[in-house]
């Protein structure tokens, strides 16, 4: 049974040049698995996660045929439906959290302030529910972390607490958009490790964006592939080195390897029906 379904969803923004459709068209469905949407910068992806939370500001519009959550219209809802589900049910790791996490609060008051306002809890409460998430991302010292400010955290470790931040109120879906860009490759093993772990222990439906087209083939179920706004193919993430659209084979085909040949990479070949 699937959890999330998007019928032709539209991005457009009003320019004062004319429209601009930043996602044409885009349909798929999300059960309890592990979707990666893939594709270049300006491809859509992000704009596709922001729409599901309904994000989208002025001039931006969205449309679609169908947007909905466990049954419930996204369209429809009011703002007060969007903000009972942001966080609580849908929750979004942004991709840097140099610019996500609020750099005069401290992480400790930045994890506690949902558990606060949206649940009630006590200051003590809050508290030991943001100690434990820090824990489970594999914070070494959650206590000295909860009374850190963002800039004294690491990219691994300010990643991390953005992960525990999405993660305390347990949502049934989370939208990772990029969570690994900034990290080194082991870091970046770490936090996938640890995220993984988290999504399969709680049963949670997960979209992983990122233009790591090796990435998201290890630790996706399923793999969309945009470009310009559309879904050009759709694919196992355990076949998506075999894939066959041109585009995708282009991007494969960019990609440096090690000991492989010195000539400069190919570059792709936007000439076909599909690059329109």
């Amino acid at each position: 049974m699937s959890l999330l379904d998007i019928k032709n969803l539209r991005v457009t923004f009003d320019t004062e040049t004319g429209p601009v459709e930043a996602v044409r068209g885009v349909s798929f469905s999300l059960g309890r698995e592990r979707l990666g949407i893939v594709g270049e910068s300006g491809s859509g992806k992000t704009m596709t996660g922001r729409a599901v939370l309904r994000l989208i500001r002025p001039p931006g519009r969205i449309e679609a045929d169908a947007m909905t959550f466990d049954g419930q219209d996204l369209l429809a809802a009011s703002e007060r439906d969007m903000r009972a589900l942001r966080g609580k049910r849908i929750g979004m790791v942004m991709q840097d959290p140099k610019f996500s996490l609020n750099p005069v609060m401290t992480v400790g008051r930045q994890l506690t302030e949902g558990l606060r306002l949206r649940d009630g809890l006590g200051r003590a409460d809050a508290a030991d529910k943001a100690l434990a998430a820090l824990k489970a991302v594999q914070i070494r010292d959650p206590e000295r972390v909860m009374e850190a400010y963002p800039h004294e955290l690491s990219g691994g470790m300010g990643q991390r607490v953005m992960i525990a931040m999405m993660l305390i109120p347990e949502p049934d879906l989370l939208i990772a958009d990029e969570p690994t860009s900034a990290l080194d490759v082991t870091v970046q093993a770490e936090v996938l490790s640890i995220l993984d772990n988290l999504v399969r222990d709680r049963n949670m439906s997960l979209i992983f964006i990122s233009h790591d087209l090796r990435l998201v083939a290890r630790f996706c179920d399923r793999v969309l592939v945009m470009y310009k706004g559309r879904i050009v193919e759709e694919v196992a993430a355990s076949k998506l080195l075999d894939a066959q659209h041109p585009y995708t084979r282009g991007l494969l085909n960019c990609l440096p390897r090690i000991g492989g040949p010195r000539e400069p990479l190919p570059t792709l070949d936007r000439t076909g029906a599909w690059a329109e």
